[in-house]
């Protein structure tokens, strides 16, 4: 779709799947396979790079003629990491588990390549309303993903959900494999075939 033709809307849908940061960019794998062992998790680091990329990239695009091109990745670095900080401290003082989880992987946020690329990439270049759009679009679209994997993780690896047990080991036997690095990687593999196995078919369609 021409620059021109695009809309609010298209800018959210596009993180969703067919720009999806996880899945198809494969951007944040690092994140993305080390804190989805449980779903909470896989929400709370959604969340705070939601809430990251979105504040990031309309301050980005507030200041963007005003940032000399020299210095513009260093400028980035420094919205992006003040924003992560009061991420970062808000988990800290309020869910300090999960805070204590997660360990490095907020702070991370702040290299984080979904973040960056969507302020170089479109923030820098867009104005406010559609860089908003597109960061939503861009931290739903990671989120969902991250869900999805804590969700499979936990339930195979665990037999439970946020927690709670939902399968007891006289009908299941958990694969403990599952939450282990190798599960990570064996959900998003099987997660991202299904996303081209269904983008193929939509393709074919039309």
């Amino acid at each position: 779709m021409p620059p021109s033709d695009r809309t609010l809307f298209y800018e959210f849908k596009k993180g969703l799947l067919l720009e999806n940061p996880v899945a198809v960019m494969l951007l944040g794998m690092c994140s993305s396979l080390a804190v989805t062992n449980q779903i909470k998790n896989s929400l709370a680091m959604g969340l705070a790079v939601v809430f990251v990329t979105i504040a990031s990239s309309a301050l980005v695009s507030m200041v963007r003629k005003l940032v000399p091109g020299g210095v513009r990745i260093a400028t980035y670095i420094v919205i992006i990491s003040g924003f992560v900080t009061l991420a970062d401290l808000f988990f800290k003082a309020f869910f300090p588990d999960i805070s204590k989880t997660l360990g490095p992987y907020v702070p991370l946020i702040v290299v984080n390549c979904i973040i960056m690329a969507r302020a170089e990439v479109f923030a820098a270049k867009h104005p406010v309303a559609a860089s908003v759009a597109d960061a939503v679009g861009m931290g739903v679209g990671y989120t969902w993903v991250l869900l999805v994997i804590g969700a499979i993780r936990e339930v195979l690896g665990s037999g439970s959900i946020f927690g709670l047990a939902i399968l007891s080991e006289n009908v299941f036997k958990p694969w403990v494999v599952m939450v282990l690095p190798p599960g990570a990687f064996l959900t998003l593999g099987f997660l991202i075939g299904f996303i081209n196995y269904i983008k193929s078919r939509k393709e074919g369609i039309e």
